[in-house]
């Protein structure tokens, strides 16, 4: 073999060797300072990864495999498969007012929210008081079939039966009223049928306060976990979580942190943890109660008021973690970033944590 060639082939040899050594060296640094450095939209630990730069409200499908989510607040909805990374737009093939949420029906159908007309001199008229319901066939074939019902923010979907949870105002009085119904196809198209009250905030525990379902408890789904929010009330100046057995009536409150903002979210499908918009680490009293520096929290549903933080996004103030879900095989959560001063609901991407490599961080810093 000719000298000169030999000298080539070990020198290239050492060029990688001392890269590959760089990269180890670079690798075992973050990881040693992953707990120290200031998280932000683009800065985050190994466990997360960020799957676009676009997109709020994020929802997982029934196999764990997609993600549903809004462009923008009153925009389209779309689909992303988390294998491959295509986006799929669902609803550009006809004219609607914007959608705000985008759900999946247990049989795969999509639940949207979103006004029939969008007034952008009015937002929050569209966002606040018009906001209907509407469910898209999975078959894309046509488009969505109202169901004749205003909401008032989000819904609670079952993921085993097709039946909703929402909120609504009925009279500008202050009465708020938590409603359920089963989703009928029996006519050709999706109706709601047993539709009845099943809460409302004339009672002495949430009197006077916004109520607002999120999910049916994973297993038999007889409860129903709902933020109770307390702008109206002196004793809740951010928000409650709350859970409502759907057999008995009763009212649990899980969180008993009535001085700061603590809304309930996606659901673990062990049924016994849930996450939180919480700002429990907000030491100014002026945000503390509000939505502006919100980070997410798991919470254990057995009312001994047990409390994990999952990020640090608001640690400097600047940005906020909100709307995390969890996938139904357990192994991600979805959720999305702002800017803390931003309004809520707003998005500027959908992001993945990846459960079980935080707890192997977790346990790495113990």
């Amino acid at each position: 073999m000719n000298l000169t060639f030999k000298k080539k082939i070990i020198s290239s040899i050492r060029v990688r060797l001392i890269l590959i050594f760089s990269i180890s060296i670079l690798v075992g640094a973050n990881a040693q300072t992953e707990n120290n450095f200031k998280w932000t939209d683009v800065h985050y630990p190994s466990y997360i990864r960020r799957l676009n730069f676009f997109g709020e409200r994020p929802d997982w499908s029934l196999d764990s495999k997609k993600v549903l989510f809004v462009g923008r607040s009153f925009g389209d909805v779309y689909e992303m498969d988390i294998a491959t990374g295509i986006v799929t737009p669902l609803t550009h093939r006809y004219y609607h007012g914007g959608y705000l949420r985008a759900m999946y029906l247990s049989n795969g159908d999509i639940l949207l929210l979103g006004p029939k007309k969008f007034d952008p001199t009015n937002w929050q008229d569209a966002r606040f008081k018009n906001m209907e319901m509407w469910v898209l066939s999975k078959k894309l074939d046509s488009p969505p079939v109202p169901l004749g019902e205003f909401i008032w923010e989000g819904a609670a979907v079952s993921r085993t039966q097709l039946k909703i949870s929402w909120a609504r105002y009925p009279n500008e009085k202050g009465l708020r009223q938590l409603m359920m119904a089963d989703i009928d196809y029996s006519t050709g198209k999706p109706t709601l049928i047993n539709k009845r009250v099943i809460l409302d905030n004339t009672r002495a525990e949430v009197q006077n306060a916004v109520l607002e379902p999120q999910n049916f408890r994973p297993g038999k789904e007889e409860e129903l976990t709902l933020q109770v929010g307390g702008w109206q009330r002196p004793d809740i100046k951010g928000a409650e979580v709350f859970g409502l057995n759907l057999k008995t009536g009763e009212l649990i409150n899980y969180s008993k942190s009535p001085f700061i903002y603590d809304e309930v979210e996606g659901i673990f499908p062990d049924g016994n943890y849930t996450l939180v918009e919480c700002t429990m680490h907000d030491a100014d009293p002026a945000t503390k109660s509000s939505t502006h520096n919100i980070d997410l929290y798991k919470l254990k549903l057995d009312n001994t008021q047990t409390w994990e933080r999952v990020t640090y996004f608001s640690e400097e103030r600047i940005f906020k973690a909100s709307n995390p879900v969890v996938s139904d095989d357990g192994k991600y959560i979805a959720f999305m970033v702002a800017k803390s001063d931003e309004a809520a609901g707003i998005g500027h991407g959908v992001y993945i944590l990846d459960i079980n490599e935080y707890e192997k961080s977790k346990k790495a810093k113990q």
